[in-house]
């Protein structure tokens, strides 16, 4: 029998996934291409094909187990007039196109006030929770997310290069984050519950 979870897993919660990492992966190799970089047109990840983003084993995890990943665009930083600057550029414009999508779809929120137990109420709910979710999650400064890329840039040189080894350590780092007893995990998800919950309240949905 299929639970109502199940139900709204599938019905909102998923699409919302699969939409805003689209966009969000897009704007990555959008932002790549502007600054000189082909490399994400060239590989056919210049698009908003869902398809083309997705990785399997990441869809598969976010079927079973609600937490799931996209296939990364792929770039050549060195294809930058600047690095480092380039490189937290692109970096930033994920999260920033997953805060934009959440603006707009909060404004609608606002603006039409739905009955948030009807299905235009919940999939605006939905696809909000989960496009500010994605932004702040990515902008965590830890690798492989996006703000690790992005605080690079403004590092000294010679701790830019320590900053730089830890991406050997990506796998620990999102272990730790993740699993539920972790103190690290904890700290850092608590604090992105209560901004989650401020952006909500501010487009009127608590």
């Amino acid at each position: 029998m299929i639970t109502t979870e199940t139900l709204y897993w599938i019905l909102f919660a998923i699409p919302s996934i699969l939409i805003a990492s689209t966009v969000h992966e897009y704007a990555h190799g959008l932002a790549a291409y502007k600054l000189g970089d082909p490399t994400a047109k060239a590989y056919g990840r210049l698009t908003l094909n869902p398809l083309k983003h997705i990785d399997p084993i990441g869809a598969l995890s976010m079927v079973l187990f609600r937490f799931g990943w996209s296939k990364p665009v792929p770039i050549n930083e060195y294809n930058f007039e600047k690095r480092e600057l380039g490189t937290a550029i692109v970096s930033f414009a994920g999260p920033l196109s997953n805060l934009i999508l959440a603006a707009i779809f909060g404004s609608i929120n606002l603006i039409f006030h739905p009955d948030l137990g009807s299905i235009f109420g919940i999939f605006l709910f939905t696809f909000t929770l989960i496009n500010i979710s994605l932004a702040i999650f990515n902008l965590i400064p830890i690798p492989p997310l996006d703000g690790h890329k992005i605080v690079r840039a403004f590092l000294p040189k010679k701790i830019r290069y320590y900053w730089e080894k830890m991406e050997k350590f990506s796998f620990l780092f999102i272990l730790l984050l993740i699993i539920p007893f972790s103190p690290i995990g904890k700290f850092v998800l608590g604090g992105i519950s209560s901004i989650l919950a401020r952006l909500l309240a501010l487009f009127g949905f608590l």
